[in-house]
This record gives structure tokens, sequence and C-alpha cells, in this order.
């Protein structure tokens, strides 16, 4: 036979149907197997699936949410040139209450800038000179303060550095005041927070409907009696956040409140919670802001580097509720899975048991009917003389 008898063969296989045969195996070591597969399995689904991940249940994980924030208490600065309260008004930035500001801790202050000629601070890269010719007219430096004029100037003692127009006296040393606030720690942070699962319709708040303002005003969070009171002491963030609040005063940093709301709508609305986390997700924060003014008709600034904590609220959400079609479909998973059991025993019995052979002639059957068995056996004796062309063929079918 040749090449087309061959793939005619092929052809005729593909239009094969095979359907599972029943054998039953009485051997003890492979029916502990099988069972303890099954087991395994239906554990799987009944704890993990249906019981911890309630995957019978429709999902909602991304909530609309609000929040607003208010910072209450007041700071003092002591330095030898003043004393200052600091309020709400001054250290918090920006004021609007949103779910990212910062609470100022220290500021170091440059008074009285206004746009001149001055030597470059020394802490700039390549401010150093000698002499003119080091110090090119027109250049801008990237981490510098202003344009350099092309000469070379004393910056303090025997130090001389390239002379620029910009805001003089440039930042340095020599030109700042630095004012640290106590008492940040005692500040009491307010965080209302309102979430919305619009797929069930769903809504509800981090405060008790109808609190009284004078609950408010004297309460503080706490995880056993006081879960609804959202007003949090600074010093309460920083501690449970794992950071040392005197490393914060001093660089600033980035900390983290979690709110977590894992709702299950099959139960009560009360049974639906917020849950709180602190975390320290940056050290070091500062940022600079200036404020102007006039004076005998001249331009000046202040300029104030600021470092401070910066505060982000991060909200996280998921709800679910019983739904027909993700039960139907766990269920159904769970039941074939069940098979991998018996896929995973036949593979034992007929590659590593004894007497694979007359196993696998008890499993595997082939019925013709009665008309086409004579058609069958000459079909098998084709099969046979044509084992060898198939080999080469085979790519080609």
């Amino acid at each position: 036979m040749g090449y087309k008898d061959a793939c005619n063969l092929c052809w005729a296989d593909f239009w094969k149907y095979e359907t599972p045969k029943v054998v039953v195996v009485k051997n003890r070591n492979l029916g502990v197997i099988y069972r303890i597969i099954q087991l395994v399995i239906i554990l799987y689904f009944v704890v993990y699936v249906f019981i911890i991940q309630k995957s019978y249940q429709e999902k909602e994980n991304a909530p609309e949410s609000s929040v607003i924030t208010k910072v209450k208490g007041i700071a003092i600065t002591n330095n030898s040139l003043e004393r200052k309260i600091w309020d709400v008004a001054e250290y918090i930035n920006p004021p609007e209450g949103r779910d990212i500001f910062s609470i100022t801790v220290q500021t170091v202050t440059t008074p009285f800038q206004r746009l001149s000629t001055c030597p470059e601070s020394d802490d700039v890269p390549g401010s150093n000179c000698t002499s003119d010719l080091d110090c090119e007219s027109g250049e801008m430096d990237l981490l510098g303060n202003g344009i350099k004029t092309g000469r070379c100037v004393i910056y303090r003692d025997s130090i001389k550095t390239c002379e620029v127009y910009a805001w003089c006296p440039v930042e340095n040393e020599s030109s700042k005041r630095n004012s640290a606030l106590k008492g940040i720690q005692n500040l009491t942070l307010f965080i209302k927070n309102s979430i919305h699962f619009p797929r069930f319709g769903f809504s509800k708040g981090n405060m008790k409907k109808n609190s009284e303002p004078s609950y408010l005003r004297h309460c503080t969070f706490d995880e056993v009696t006081n879960h609804y009171c959202p007003i949090f002491p600074l010093g309460f963030i920083t501690e449970k956040a794992g950071e040392d609040f005197d490393n914060l005063s001093k660089r600033g940093g980035v900390l983290g409140v979690i709110i977590n709301w894992m709702c299950d709508l099959d139960k009560e609305a009360s049974e639906c919670n917020p849950q709180y986390s602190f975390r320290k997700l940056d050290s070091g924060y500062n940022f600079r802001s200036t404020k102007y003014f006039t004076k005998n008709g001249i331009e000046y600034r202040t300029l104030t580097k600021i470092f401070g904590i910066r505060i982000e609220i991060i909200v996280h959400g998921e709800a679910g509720r019983f739904n027909i079609i993700p039960t139907i479909i766990n269920v159904a998973s769970a039941l074939t899975s069940i098979g991998i059991g018996s896929f995973l025993c036949d593979w034992i019995l007929l590659t590593f048991m004894n007497k694979n052979d007359v196993y696998s002639e008890k499993k595997f059957e082939e019925v013709i009917k009665e008309e086409n068995k004579l058609a069958h056996n000459e079909q098998e004796t084709a099969e046979q003389e044509l084992r060898p062309v198939l080999s080469q063929n085979s790519k080609n079918c």
C-alpha cells in the first residue's frame, strides 16, 4: 500500500469514538491512594474554595470611596530668635482635608532673598573655583541656584565659588534658620470615610449614624471599645507603623493609613466593619515654599524648606453576595477535579504495578458491529503492513 492508503487509514481513525470503560481493580494499596486523592480534593474545595474564599458569592472589589480629613491641635517652635505657635492653618499642606496631606515637623528658612548677584553655594557640585576662567558666563547648572556671571568670588573664609544671578543669598548654612515643632505627636487626625458598592447598592461609613458631636470631641480610636471613633493621635499612627517619632521629626517620612472593608453581604450590615492598618511607606520627605513681599520698592521672598510627615489614606474593599452562577461553576469544577484521582491511579496502575499488560487488556477494548467485522479485520491487516510507511509519512498526514 502506498501513501494514499495510509492517509485513508488516518482519516478513518479520526472518526473513531472512545468511551471510558469501568474496570474494578481489587488492590488495597491502589484503593488507599485513590481515596486519599479524593479526600484531599474534596477538602480543598470545601474548606478553601467555599469556606475561606466564599467562591459561591458574586464579588465586587472596586468600591467607590470618599475621604475627608481634619487635623486638630497646636505645636510650638522655640529657637534663639522667636517663640511661635503653629496652628492647623500653618502646619497642614494642603489645607483642603484630602486623602493625601503633610504635617510640618521642621522648617529651614532663608529670609530676605532678592534677585541679585551673590556667590553660589559650595554644596553645588562644580561651583568651587580659583579664577574667573573656571566660571563660564551664562552657564546654568542643573543643581545650581542661578545663572553664572563669569566671576569667581569669595564665598566664605578662603573658599571661592562662581558668582550667580539668583535669589540671593542662596540657601546655605549661614543663611538658614531652623525651627523644629514641638508637640506634633499629640495632634489628632480625624478620618471620615464612606464606601459604596454599586453592584449591590450597599453603602456604609466608618462613623455611626447620628453620632453626637460631643462624642467625637472626646473619643479616640480603639479597636475594641471605640471602633467607630475615627480620631487617631499622630503618635498612635507612628507607633503602629513601627516608626520612631524622633526620626520622623528630623527628616520627615511617609506613613500610610490603610482602611480595608471586607463585607459579606449575606450577613447583617453591622458585620461589615472597617479594618485599619498603618505602615511606613518611605523615609524622608521635604519640599520648599516661598512667601513674597515688597519693601522699599524691592521684591523680597522668604524661602522655607519644610520637612513633614506625609499621610496617605488608602482605601480597599471587597463585597460578596450569594449567586447561583458562581456556585454552579465551582461545584462543577469540584466534581470534575475529583476525576484527577482516577487519572493518577490509572497512570500508576499501567506504569508501575505488576501485570500491567493484563490491566491494559482489561482497560482498553475495541467494540465493532458484526457487519463491520470483516472490514475491520482487513483494516487490521492493512495497518500491520502500513506501520513502516506510517512512521515515515506521519508528518505529511
